[in-house]
């Protein structure tokens, strides 16, 4: 209960930033992925994999210019090649590094850097930019959702060599949850998307839950409890932001192959 309502005070500074958008949202997005790629690499470290710092921060430092600076498409493409070749020419130190530490660098680069930054895709959307509200109702309301049907209904384990405590009545309850957020959101703000408020909502509260057993899945193989410890005993960046890595991608291209 305690870490769902700490949870839920840490969110406020972000609904801020959500509500100022702009260069506000750009800065703290690329703040954000700087700060959780590194708990992410710290994670491969316990595991004695030591992926490149400099490479992630010099794609990040790519892609944000990216956004910044031209509107030309293709530069993503430079930037994914740059990414994959620049992580695989790191193995020319042949005696010092090995296979695992090219793929975990490509890994953060991709899972961490780049699916986070769908959150400001999603802002810049135009005349659906409003929808970003619903990458943090489907994230966030999906946990607490899930938490407490999981603690008043729950019964039967989801993937209990996953995430033990994750029940399905939970899940259920977390997919519903989500469903209602965004409804009443779209209901509210956006009537005239409100049957495709409701779909995210559902397609939310699944995605948001794959996210969070992957992390999940992550941090058991990476043998680690938090991704980092910026609130002691809360975790880090990452463990707040690991369904968003999902439903922020999931919201910008149903807006781009669904609402065109």
């Amino acid at each position: 209960m305690k870490t769902r309502i700490l949870s839920g005070l840490i969110m406020a500074p972000l609904l801020i930033v959500l509500f100022l958008g702009g260069y506000v949202l750009l800065a703290a997005c690329f703040v954000i992925g700087v700060m959780a790629v590194k708990e992410f690499y710290d994670g491969f470290g316990n595991m004695g994999i030591r992926p490149s710092y400099v490479t992630a921060y010099a794609a990040i430092l790519g892609l944000y210019a990216i956004n910044m600076f031209t509107s030309d498409y293709h530069w993503y493409m430079v930037w994914f090649f740059g990414c994959v070749v620049t992580s695989l020419l790191y193995l020319f130190r042949i005696e010092e590094r090995r296979l695992e530490d090219a793929m975990a660098t490509i890994t953060g680069i991709f899972y961490v850097i780049f699916f986070s930054y769908h959150v400001l895709l999603v802002e810049q959307t135009g005349e659906y930019s409003l929808m970003l509200w619903l990458i943090v109702l489907t994230a966030f309301g999906t946990d607490i959702m899930a938490y407490f049907a999981g603690v008043f209904f729950g019964k039967h384990k989801l993937c209990p060599k996953i995430s033990p405590k994750k029940t399905i009545e939970g899940s259920i309850g977390g997919i519903l949850g989500s469903v209602i957020l965004c409804g009443v959101f779209g209901w509210i703000f956006i009537p005239r998307l409100f049957i495709h408020c409701l779909i995210i909502g559902v397609l939310g509260g699944v995605i948001s839950q794959f996210g969070d057993l992957t992390a999940s899945i992550f941090k058991r193989k990476m043998g680690i409890k938090d991704y980092g410890n910026l609130i002691p005993g809360h975790g880090g960046i990452l463990d707040r932001f690991d369904s968003v890595l999902f439903t922020a991608p999931m919201v910008y291209y149903y807006i781009l192959l669904i609402l065109g």
